[in-house]
């Protein structure tokens, strides 16, 4: 059985790991632990626990448990002192608090949701992660580079603070798998976080695996305005030092209503200029979006994309290259 590993964090991993739960692999994802905005950031500031938000979407997406045990930790409570707050994020942060060491914590969510796979945090430590932008402007955390969405000047360096230790589960898992697959998700704030330990990189180096990378379907402001299909791929080799072997983009038609909304927003579809490129990549090209509607909870303040691969699409062509 092939042994297929997901980096990332947020929406985007949930939806490639919801894509391929179903097929005949070993499943496993590598989560980012810098998420500090929303119900996740209030829980790291008041309880000092480790960010819950990103491990809590990789468990649901590998559950196998009863539908309502998934919609229980998917659950937002809309109203009393818990507004805001997603079930699974206070249930992972009680666990931390009754638990000797997050191992346990995560062998425990992973027998109550019964996942088909692991969810591997990359480290175990407390830390934040900063951006450096072209202007001088730093930012440190998460949610502030998230929700920066008036800078149109590029990132060029992001980093951790403190540096952390890597959970060595990851390192063992990048060596053993047969495919490593990140993306799509916000490339500075989910995906290259990952890559931030230097042992991480150091595994790339060494593992046979090949790189597939689902591209974002639009740039994010703040982040990749104006990034082109190439630029995405330039900062994943840049920071994971590893060539990308397979690239998977969107073909498909966005709605207009949606492409507006995004306009609305400074941000819009990424461009597809990979075969105007020298480049040895495989390009597969399929249409790739979700065109049912996210209906978003009234008590959750972050802003959110209203636009998503979908999962089952995604999967199948993901099952084809392995």
């Amino acid at each position: 059985m092939k042994k297929i590993t997901v980096l990332g964090g947020g929406t985007g991993t949930y939806v490639v790991l919801s894509g391929l739960k179903n097929y005949p692999v070993d499943l496993a994802v590598i989560v980012s632990m810098m998420d500090s905005g929303g119900s996740t950031g209030k829980l790291r500031d008041q309880l000092g626990v480790l960010p819950p938000g990103d491990l809590r979407q990789c468990l649901v997406a590998l559950s196998e448990a009863p539908l309502l045990w998934r919609k229980l930790f998917l659950y937002r409570f809309e109203k009393g002192d818990l507004e805001g707050h997603n079930f699974g994020n206070v249930f992972l942060s009680a666990l931390e608090k009754v638990t000797s060491n997050y191992q346990e914590v995560m062998e425990t969510a992973s027998f109550v949701l019964k996942t088909k796979g692991q969810v591997i945090p990359v480290t175990f430590d407390h830390t934040h992660l900063t951006a450096l932008y072209e202007n001088g402007q730093v930012l440190k955390g998460e949610s502030k580079i998230d929700e920066n969405n008036y800078e149109n000047g590029r990132i060029i360096k992001v980093s951790l603070e403190p540096q952390a230790q890597v959970n060595q589960k990851a390192i063992t898992r990048i060596l053993e798998s047969n495919f490593l697959i990140t993306g799509p998700g916000d490339l500075y704030t989910s995906i290259i976080p990952i890559f931030l330990f230097k042992e991480i990189k150091e595994a790339f180096a060494k593992t046979k695996a090949k790189l597939i990378y689902v591209m974002n379907l639009m740039t994010k402001k703040g982040q990749t305005a104006n990034f082109r299909a190439s630029d995405h791929i330039k900062e994943i080799e840049k920071y994971s030092g590893k060539k990308i072997d397979i690239v998977i983009i969107n073909n498909g038609i966005v709605p207009e209503h949606i492409l507006k909304w995004y306009l609305t927003h400074g941000e819009k579809q990424v461009e597809s200029d990979l075969y105007n490129k020298e480049t040895k990549k495989k390009i597969i090209e399929e249409d790739l979006v979700d065109r049912t509607e996210i209906v978003k909870n009234k008590s959750d303040k972050i802003f959110r994309s209203i636009l998503r691969h979908d999962s089952q699409k995604l999967g199948q062509v993901i099952n084809k290259i392995i």
